[in-house]
């Protein structure tokens, strides 16, 4: 995929939508310096380019119950093309997992997983991940606090496009 110029308009309109996705056209055209329907053109242009995959709420899991978040490593048997697709489509379907990474290395993949308490993170444990088909085996570590959180991409380290 050939990577998309953006020059530092386009690169302002992204870092503040990254910050607040709710402000108005009009709020996010005062920011970044332009009137309001170049502005709403620009963003549909990153939208269409991909750039822009979404907007969603960021919801508060302690506030919502959910009290404990996990770090589950786990290690295939297989590391087939279709076992890997499958175990991905299997975690898919677990509410509990909500990211999964591939990685290199001794783990072959990396779950982080939130449940409203221990014991409902050892039933998903026990009755779903760890017998699950072609799982070896699992490593959890439980988190003691979250320290940084900073969703996205760190949008003032993208390079300007190089003059000709």
């Amino acid at each position: 995929m050939q990577r998309v110029k953006l020059d530092a308009i386009d690169r302002k309109i992204l870092a503040e939508l990254q910050a607040d996705g709710r402000m108005t056209n009009v709020e996010l055209s005062k920011r970044v310096g332009i009137s309001a329907p170049p502005c709403l053109r620009r963003v549909r242009a990153l939208e269409e380019a991909g750039l822009i995959e979404g907007y969603h709420a960021q919801l508060s899991e302690r506030d919502l119950g959910f009290d404990v978040t996990v770090f589950a490593m786990v290690g295939l048997h297989s590391q087939a093309e279709a076992d890997l697709r499958a175990f991905e489509e299997r975690v898919d379907a677990w509410p509990l997992v909500r990211e999964c990474h591939m990685l290199n290395g001794e783990i072959d993949f990396i779950l982080k997983c939130v449940a409203p308490d221990l014991a409902s993170f050892q039933s998903f444990l026990t009755e779903s991940l760890t017998p699950a088909p072609n799982v070896a085996h699992v490593r959890t570590s439980l988190t003691i606090r979250r320290s940084k959180y900073d969703p996205g991409v760190p949008v003032d380290m993208m390079e300007p496009p190089v003059e000709a």
